[in-house]
Formats: structure tokens, sequence, C-alpha cells
């Protein structure tokens, strides 16, 4: 894989554009992805079939995956792989033990406020085929919904869904599994066929058809984000490995093309040595990019206006950095502490913000799956409508001021 080499000159942020935008920018499918949803709303099941057979070359005679499938499936696992799965759901779900809010109540002198959070009814995690099987995926997203308190949690993924993907299911205490990709499936989730149950909440990374086809649909269901190609942005001093450091931003560009994978030094013998080990190894169609700077601070400051989706910390001085980290989807802090950690079984999430949106979106979380809404109490409103009925006239709202003031005890 060829890495180019560059030195960081001028304004981070338009060094960041300068370097997001040396990975190709998509043609635009929104046209093709909303005629395929309207389809599948109008004729159902029907549609999703066809266009699985046209999409992805597979000739299914039902969406659904029976519950002996996803037995055999189990059943089959080899044991090392159980093993890893079971400590993966493990890791996973005491991780997010730690995103879950308890309820509130601020008390006030007349009145009180408990803010609250409910899960969804129903989730669907939408996992990916065609290069690869990720059954990863299925413990991310289902053991987060699982931890929200999710009754119903469906998951959905191009057909011939692995066995170890279904294994996974099976482990997780998936309801539903259909084997079904691409936008048409996304489309079956938010809306509905005759045999796809719709859902509140649609989560899972996918190619461009699959995030467009939610952002489409997230008028009607909630959605995780845009969680498009990986990015993986390395910042490490002159004390770091260079073979391990090539080897995890190796590891992310085994996603593939859209990819980006960043190494950003002060040390130039570091950078030529990481530049040496990328171009021997086989090119994915990822774009690796290594940036000299000046500083580790300017490092850092590199980093958080690219606001990468994984953030490595490789060395002493890169590592004293991490209190200072507010732009990114996961941070792995130490030379022990390799990106591929995260995205199998540290507990850490993988399913996270890409193409800079670390700047203002988080990772899949419990909070994705519960929504939050206040519960008023009021016990003498007398002195709260004296006060908003004033306001509710000043924006000339009568019938506001009026509702609020006819709650006045002395009214009564």
């Amino acid at each position: 894989m060829d890495a180019e080499r560059l030195t960081l000159h001028g304004d981070p942020v338009a060094f960041a554009t300068h370097l997001r935008a040396r990975v190709p920018a998509p043609e635009s499918v929104a046209l093709s992805v909303g005629e395929i949803i309207e389809r599948v709303r109008e004729t159902g099941d029907g549609a999703v079939i066809d266009f699985t057979e046209r999409f992805d070359d597979a000739q299914i005679d039902t969406l659904r995956i029976d519950e002996a499938e996803l037995e055999r499936a189990e059943n089959a696992l080899d044991p090392g792989v159980r093993a890893g799965l079971e400590r993966a759901i493990d890791n996973v779900r005491r991780v997010g033990e730690a995103g879950l809010d308890p309820d509130r109540t601020v008390e006030f002198d007349t009145h009180s406020v408990t803010v609250r959070t409910a899960p969804v009814k129903r989730a669907a995690v939408y996992v990916p085929g065609g290069r690869a099987p990720y059954p990863s995926t299925v413990i991310m997203g289902v053991v987060t919904a699982r931890l929200a308190g999710v009754a119903e949690v469906a998951v959905s993924s191009p057909p011939p869904v692995d066995a170890v993907t279904l294994a996974a299911c099976r482990l997780t205490g998936v309801e539903r599994v259909y084997q079904m990709g691409g936008a048409h499936a996304i489309a079956a989730l938010a809306y509905g066929t005759e045999s796809v149950t719709p859902v509140d909440v649609i989560v899972g990374p996918g190619n461009l058809y699959v995030q467009e086809a939610k952002q489409q649909v997230s008028t009607e269901v909630g959605i995780d984000g845009f969680a498009g190609p990986s990015d993986l942005v390395v910042i490490a001093d002159a004390d770091a490995d260079p073979k391990l450091v090539a080897l995890d931003l190796l590891a992310q560009a085994e996603h593939g093309p859209g990819t980006l994978v960043v190494a950003i030094s002060p040390s130039l013998a570091l950078l030529a040595d990481l530049a040496t080990e990328l171009i021997d190894a086989p090119d994915t169609g990822a774009t690796g990019v290594v940036v000299e700077v000046a500083a580790m601070q300017d490092g850092l400051t590199l980093a958080q206006a690219l606001a990468p989706e994984h953030l490595q910390l490789v060395g002493p001085a890169a590592e004293a950095l991490a209190p200072d980290v507010t732009c990114a989807g996961c941070v792995f802090v130490g030379a022990s502490a390799g990106t591929a950690f995260g995205d199998y079984i540290a507990g850490s999430n993988h399913i996270l913000p890409t193409n800079g949106a670390a700047r203002f979106a988080s990772g899949l979380s419990a909070a994705t799956f519960r929504r939050r809404f206040s519960e008023v109490r009021i016990e003498d409103p007398s002195g709260l409508a004296e006060a908003a009925a004033r306001i509710a006239r000043a924006e000339g709202f009568e019938l506001h001021a009026r509702s609020m003031e006819a709650r006045i005890r002395d009214n009564h």
C-alpha cells in the first residue's frame, strides 16, 4: 500500500479537509435509493426478493431465517470462536452498562421535573456482507440494544448469511434474522413488509446504498448516523515501534476503498520507516498518508480537525495527549492498544462516527436506543403562572397565558 508523505503547513483545519479530499468522493446514489425504497413500500416482500436476486445474486424464497438454521449454526461453531464471541459479548455488555443513565429528579419549591429515559420497542442491526462476514457487528449492535432494554431486536444481512454471523445472532438472543441487504433491506425494516416487522431504530455499518437509505428513512425511524468507510489516525513519537504502527494502519486498510489511514509524527525517522513498511504491503484500495508535524501538539491539533473514527496515541509523548482529545470516535492509548481490539473484544463499540462526524456525533451506546423525556409535576402553579404568562403574552400567545393563569389557586 502506497502512503503519500506530507508536511503540515498552515491551517490544520484546511489541511484536514485536504487529507479527506484524497479519498475519492462516491457518486450520489440518492435517486436510485429513493426508487428502491418506494418500490419496497409499494410491493413489500416481492420487491425485496427481486432486489436480492438483482443486487446480491442470491435466490431466496423467504426473507426470514428460521430458528432451526440458527441452531445448526450455533452447534457447528468452532469452540475457540465461540469462546471469543462469548467473551466479546460479556465485555461489550460491561462497558455498555457505564453508559446507562438513571432517571433524575430536579426539585423546585413548588414543582419537580424528572428526566426519564425509556427504550424503543423494536430495533434492527444491519450487518454487512460482501467483502467479509461481520459477527462482531452483531455483538456490538444487539448486546447494546438489549442492554438499553429493547424488547425485540432483529438482524438483517445480505444472503448467504455467514454461519458464524448466524451463530452470533443465536448467542445474543436475536428474535428475527433476515437474509436481505442493501437499500431494500433498510426500506423493509423501516416500513415493514408482509414478513418483516417494522422497527423504531436501525443501526449498523454498510455500503453507500445502505447509508443513503438510512438517511432517507430517518424521518420515519431513528438511525445511529452515517457509518461510512473506516478511518484511523495514529499520532506516534520517536519511541513508537514502526512495525506495530504500520500493522495497525494496515489492519484498518483491510476495510478497502474509501478507508483513510493517517500516521502523524514529528519524527522523520519513524515516518520513513512507516512508509517503507506500508509500501511493501498488499494494496487494498485504502488511502494512506504519513504527515510530518513540528511538534506533538500540532499532531493533536490536526487529529482534532480530522475528528477520526479511531485515534491511536503511541509512545510516551503521544500518550500524554490523551486527556486533551475531544474529537474522536474511540481513543486507543499505548502501544498495546491496537485499534483491532476495539473492533472485536475490548468492550468499546465499533459502530462509530466516520468521515469527521466525531466532531459532533458519538459511537453506538444504549442511549441510541432510548428516548429521553421529562415528567413534570406542579404542586403550586401560582408563581410559575405569573412569571410565564408575561412571556406568553410577549410572544402573542394569549391562550397559553390564560391556560397557566387559570390554575392559580386564587382563581378557583
